[in-house]
């Protein structure tokens, strides 16, 4: 019984796989456009998935995708090409891996910035905290009581 749970479970495991996601029916005859296209799928996100790869999503618009890719490919461009073509049409988002160059060089660079000016910020507070004169033990002046004492009437 317990061998028959142990594949049961193993098959399961087997068929929950995200390699399954590319139905038979996308597979490009052609071993190497195969492989281009996967490669190229690995680095597109699912905008239906979000931190998927449209290689790993079964989302009917991640299908959309990959027949789009692999019929780019299919009529001859290039790697690059078909990534500028997926670019251009569903915006830079549908990238898994961001490019650093133009805007996107100020997302690469805030964090770690904000991060230095956050630790120089504490350090400088915690430097003037520890230079701050201690206070006066001498409790309120005569005027200070009256007053509170006024204060307090009402």
């Amino acid at each position: 019984m317990t061998l028959f749970r142990l594949l049961l479970a193993t098959v399961l495991i087997a068929l929950a796989s995200p390699s399954w996601a590319v139905q038979p029916d996308e597979i490009l005859d052609d071993p190497v456009l195969e492989s281009r296209a996967r490669d190229i799928s690995a680095g597109l996100r699912c905008l239906v998935c979000r931190n998927e790869s449209i290689d790993e999503s079964n989302a009917e618009l991640a299908r959309d995708m990959r027949l789009l890719v692999r019929e780019r490919l299919v009529e001859g461009d290039s790697d690059t090409e078909v990534m500028s073509f997926i670019v251009e049409r569903y915006g830079e988002y549908v990238l898994l891996r961001p490019t650093t160059d133009g805007v996107n060089i100020i997302l690469w660079v805030a964090a770690p910035v904000l991060f230095l000016i956050a630790m120089l910020s504490a350090g400088l507070y915690l430097r003037q905290r520890g230079n701050a004169p201690e206070p006066t033990k001498g409790g309120l002046s005569a005027d200070e009581e009256k007053r509170l004492k006024e204060l307090l009437k009402d």
